[in-house]
């Protein structure tokens, strides 16, 4: 897949890279990157001579017939795992057992601590389950990544991607060893989490938002519901207007 899909995407986008030399050339590490774009997951591992595995959910690797047999592929291919988002705690548990899996083999990791995609382009609260769990249970190093502009090149909702370049920044490792065994510590979690947020905000000049991405998905999603209902009210008020003022001018 490094072949076939990263080389073509190094020729193609040539993407920049700063701070390559930070990326250990063995053992387990754990990359958390600010996640702008779809195309997030492949950037990062085209540009590294190591493999690097993220995570997906399972339905990417399960949807039958030959789509869902090449999706699966692909997935597969480049170093997706899948992640059954059922049960008691959901993904958050299938995360982590997957992430710590993965280190225990020394190999690369990949995560993205917001959870899911930026709506905006701005950098949310990280949340403290995934990452501060998987780097308290391994001891494996954390290595800031901050993703520049691959929002520009794949923005959400479209197919076909834009020519340009992006860019990827990796900061140095950062260790956690002095937290080691406080893995149940909420406090302890979350500073984890908002350090490792704070050098992925310096690394990518990003605005930072004391929120989580999910919630500020809804509240796009609410206002823009909002809007909608306050364009078709506005509609209807003025046909209902027209309609009168028709029916005023026949009578006259």
């Amino acid at each position: 897949m490094k072949v076939a899909i990263g080389g073509p995407l190094k020729v193609t986008f040539r993407p920049w890279v700063e701070g390559a030399e930070n990326i250990p050339a063995e053992g387990p590490a754990i990359l958390a990157s600010n996640h702008l774009s779809f195309s997030d997951s492949f950037f990062l591992p085209a540009v590294l001579d190591r493999k690097v595995t993220f995570i997906a959910k399972a339905e990417y690797f399960t949807t039958p017939g030959v789509k869902g047999r090449l999706t699966a592929a692909f997935f597969k291919g480049v170093g997706q795992l899948p992640v059954d988002r059922s049960g008691a705690r959901g993904a958050g548990e299938a995360a982590i057992k997957s992430g710590i899996d993965v280190l225990e083999r020394g190999e690369l990791f990949g995560i993205y601590p917001e959870g899911t995609r930026s709506p905006d382009g701005r950098l949310y609260r990280g949340k403290p389950g995934g990452l501060a769990r998987v780097a308290l249970a391994t001891g494996a190093p954390v290595i800031p990544v901050a993703m520049i502009d691959t929002e520009k090149i794949q923005p959400p909702g479209k197919v076909l991607p834009k020519v340009m370049r992006p860019g990827i920044r990796i900061g140095r490792p950062l260790d956690f060893s002095r937290y080691q065994g406080m893995d149940h510590d909420r406090f302890v979690l979350r500073a984890l989490t908002d350090e490792v947020m704070y050098e992925i905000m310096k690394l990518s000049g990003q605005e930072y938002v004391d929120m989580y991405a999910t919630a500020a998905k809804r509240q796009i999603a609410e206002a823009a519901k909002a809007d909608k209902e306050a364009e078709k009210a506005a509609k209807a008020a003025l046909a209902q207007a027209e309609k009168d003022q028709a029916k005023k001018e026949q009578e006259q």
